[in-house]
């Protein structure tokens, strides 16, 4: 049948439509199916409309079924992907795109709004670490308690390095689960995407000590790169080692990570050239950096945020001058959240933020209102769940 609209309006037309719509209408007609909502070019200027409408998602990834009952009527649930019991999440989306990992399984790339997803294999640190865990070693006794400092419960496991085999430098190995996590402190992998060619990676970057390496370099980086299909080694590896206690944050076709020693500093890993470099001094003194401290992406903009009582404030890194600007600050005296480490999670409109509680997984979310200086509850979680803020898409790595 003969369209009645030119090709190019019909394409118009359909790139202001919402994913949800746009893949009811591949049953609508078989042309448009194949030569425009399949087509690359199409989805990312779809993607691209979405961004800039200012339109804000957020996806909570479960590790519990819900049945969604008395759930808020705005919130959609979407149907149950089973991936595992033991999966955590990468702390950035990247194009409607989230990443899946555990510590000893393969990772999974999930378009949560298609349901697409593609398993990838488990780098070294992964295959190295479940070797580990299989091993036949005597069992040492954990020790329980708290930090009196934040209230935070972590169980420590500490045990005789040459026991498992390890090559450390030290003669002990210290592992801590922390329960306002709900994990062993363990490098994350950071995923996103080279900004120049498309080409979507994982990377795993992880002190080389951790592994008993005997690495010239004090981290090892494996990148799994989807164009190429395989993972691979980047040869000049991070000269700083990287803190577990914050995951790797995607913006603006990079990685970035907090590096630990005497003075700590914000480590990026250009994803097109593959090469590292320190970005300039964070905005806080030395001694209170990890304390109420996040790092985050708002509106694809490096940014970290500090709770320093009475206040938390919230620092954007300009790349051009390379400098660490305040975009905001919160009176926390006028909220009962204070009493959350309030994370930002996404810019809802200008003057309108939206954060999630770092330190409970089935926290409420959060809003706060800059001009009226007023907080409330987005939605309150009935599961544990791992807040998200991405833009839904039909994007797919193909």
């Amino acid at each position: 049948m003969k369209e009645l609209l030119p090709h190019d309006v019909i394409e118009y037309i359909l790139e202001r439509l919402d994913v949800k719509t746009l893949l009811k209408f591949t049953t609508v007609s078989k042309q448009w199916k194949p030569t425009i909502i399949q087509c690359r070019s199409f989805q990312t200027r779809q993607m691209l409309r979405r961004k800039q409408s200012g339109k804000t998602d957020v996806v909570l990834v479960s590790l519990i079924l819900y049945d969604g009952s008395g759930s808020n009527p705005n919130i959609e649930a979407l149907r149950t992907l089973l991936v595992g019991s033991t999966v955590s999440v990468c702390n950035s989306s990247c194009d409607g795109l989230i990443c899946l990992y555990d510590l000893y399984d393969p990772s999974i790339v999930v378009n949560p709004t298609t349901r697409w997803h593609r398993t990838i294999p488990p780098c070294n640190y992964q295959l190295e670490t479940f070797d580990r865990r299989i091993r036949q070693t005597p069992s040492p006794s954990p020790g329980f308690g708290k930090d009196k400092i934040n209230g935070t419960y972590k169980v420590v496991w500490l045990y005789k390095s040459a026991e498992l085999g390890l090559k450390h430098q030290s003669t002990t190995t210290c592992e801590v689960f922390d329960f306002t996590t709900n994990a062993w402190r363990q490098p994350s992998p950071g995923f996103g995407k080279d900004k120049i060619n498309g080409t979507y990676k994982v990377v795993w970057l992880y002190n080389s000590a951790e592994l008993g390496l005997k690495n010239k370099s004090i981290t090892t980086c494996e990148v799994f790169d989807f164009t190429a299909n395989a993972l691979r080694y980047v040869v000049s590896a991070s000269p700083y080692g990287i803190h577990d206690s914050q995951d790797p944050v995607y913006c603006d076709g990079s990685l970035h990570w907090l590096t630990n020693g005497d003075e700590t500093n914000v480590l990026s890993l250009d994803l097109h050239t593959e090469t590292f470099q320190v970005i300039p001094k964070l905005p806080f003194l030395p001694g209170l950096l990890l304390i109420g401290f996040v790092m985050c992406s708002l509106d694809d903009r490096l940014c970290v945020s500090q709770r320093i009582w009475p206040g938390q404030g919230i620092w954007s890194f300009d790349s051009e001058d390379k400098t660490w600007k305040k975009i905001y600050s919160i009176n926390l005296k006028i909220t009962s959240f204070w009493l959350m480490l309030l994370t930002p999670l996404s810019v809802q409109e200008k003057d309108k933020l939206l954060f999630y509680d770092r330190e409970s997984s089935d926290g409420p979310l959060v809003t706060c209102e800059l001009k009226t200086k007023s907080f409330g509850i987005a939605y309150e979680c009935k599961v544990k769940a791992y807040a998200l803020s991405y833009v839904p898409s039909l994007i797919s790595i193909l």
